[in-house]
């Protein structure tokens, strides 16, 4: 089946968290938001024929979850990433985030360190200061738009911080690096030297771009799985965040128990009736999909460099290897990270994420989703070439 990723998609009706929350996040109702990390575009043909057949059943009970549900990830991870899974090491979790919560606090006490690399996804720093964890932070390298590890401060933070978790962004949001074998080698190495358990959340995993290659951490020795959770989802990949459903591959039947206990408290260890089909039809029949979706991705990546450095040269941004969301360099415009804030909701009209939520090495970007049609992107790229133009008093006649 041939997907049409450009048609014009409405929200209106979505009770979409993206565009209904404009007012209270941004103050304004009136510009693009590309900021929430879901995508406008409808998901698979046959995840939506799954959820209909299940709706017209009529009844909305209490769900069992058959075997097939945790085969459907084993089999999904083999063949993309050639990882095998023990089906009996998976648990159930309602989101990839949920699951980082519970891990740090089944697996490490009040006033622990919990070490994490940033920037990164703003929630890390919520599900360690949440449990009266304290992040313990070590800031990536940057060259000209390429991210990399220290390895020499992240020793330092191992041996003085003694953090028992490290979470690890795998592959990395927003920078876009997808961690080659040599890098998570290294990270691997470090950890099992100090004594370090590994959150791997990989929920970005099948999302790579441009001929790169995902590695699931765990898979790359006895060793490191040992020490590893690995958190997954279907819902980043295929547009289901809504449904809320996520993996969890524990390390050990000991680890796999204590992660469980954790949700049987909570009385959250079930999934709602519709993410159950709605999974297992993406991992089986999903596919065509999503390779269609990685190749629109692609090439709105593709339009937006292009773009800016053609008309917007103050604003600079690599290629992501991974996510579908762009790392843009803003500090060419002068503006402090409140200014620039400002400037692109009231002069740009555009929703972004702002880089100083991303921790230490986010400030003077933006985080942009191009998981829309190009339409959209083509709109926002031309409102905030006319903004800044006239912040730069620059001519904005040249054809857009």
């Amino acid at each position: 089946m041939q997907y049409d990723f450009n048609a014009p998609v409405d929200r209106s009706k979505n009770f979409s968290l993206k565009y209904d929350e404009l007012k209270r996040v941004f103050g304004r109702e009136d510009i693009i938001p590309l900021w929430v990390a879901d995508m406008d575009l409808p998901t698979a043909q046959p995840i939506i024929d799954a959820i209909d057949r299940r709706n017209k059943q009529g009844i909305f009970g209490y769900t069992s979850r058959p075997e097939s549900y945790f085969r459907s990830l084993c089999r999904w991870q083999e063949k993309r990433n050639g990882w095998q899974i023990d089906p009996g090491l998976v648990s159930y979790a309602p989101g990839v985030v949920p699951a980082l919560a519970g891990i740090v606090q089944e697996f490490s006490n009040l006033g622990d360190s919990i070490a994490f690399f940033t920037p990164v996804y703003p929630q890390f720093f919520h599900v360690v200061e949440n449990w009266d964890r304290i992040p313990a932070t070590c800031q990536l390298i940057e060259r000209d738009g390429y991210y990399t590890v220290d390895f020499d401060a992240f020793e330092q933070i191992l041996r003085e911080k003694r953090p028992p978790l490290l979470i690890l962004c795998n592959p990395h949001n927003p920078v876009g690096r997808v961690w080659n074998l040599d890098e998570l080698q290294k990270i691997g190495e470090l950890c099992l030297r100090y004594g370090v358990k590994v959150i791997s959340d990989e929920i970005h995993s099948d999302i790579i771009l441009f001929g790169n290659k995902h590695i699931p951490f765990a898979s790359i020795s006895d060793e490191f799985a040992a020490i590893t959770f690995t958190c997954l989802s279907a819902s980043k990949t295929f547009n289901l965040a809504g449904l809320q459903a996520a993996f969890v591959v524990s390390p050990n039947t000991i680890a796999k128990k204590q992660f469980d206990k954790f949700w049987s408290r909570l009385d959250l260890s079930s999934n709602n009736c519709f993410s159950l089909v709605a999974v297992e039809a993406a991992f089986n029949d999903g596919e065509e999909w999503l390779e269609q979706v990685l190749q629109h991705f692609e090439k709105n990546m593709v339009y937006v460099q292009s773009y800016l450095q053609e008309h917007i040269p103050e604003i600079a941004v690599r290629l992501p290897e991974c996510t579908y969301l762009m790392w843009l360099n803003c500090k060419g415009l002068g503006l402090n990270d409140q200014g620039l804030a400002d400037f692109m909701v009231n002069k740009a009209r555009l929703g972004l994420n702002r880089g100083v939520t991303f921790g230490k090495g986010g400030e003077g970007y933006m985080r942009l989703n191009v998981a829309c049609p190009i339409g959209t992107l083509e709109k926002a790229m031309h409102q905030l070439k006319d903004a800044v133009d006239n912040l730069l008093h620059r001519s904005s006649s040249q054809s857009n």
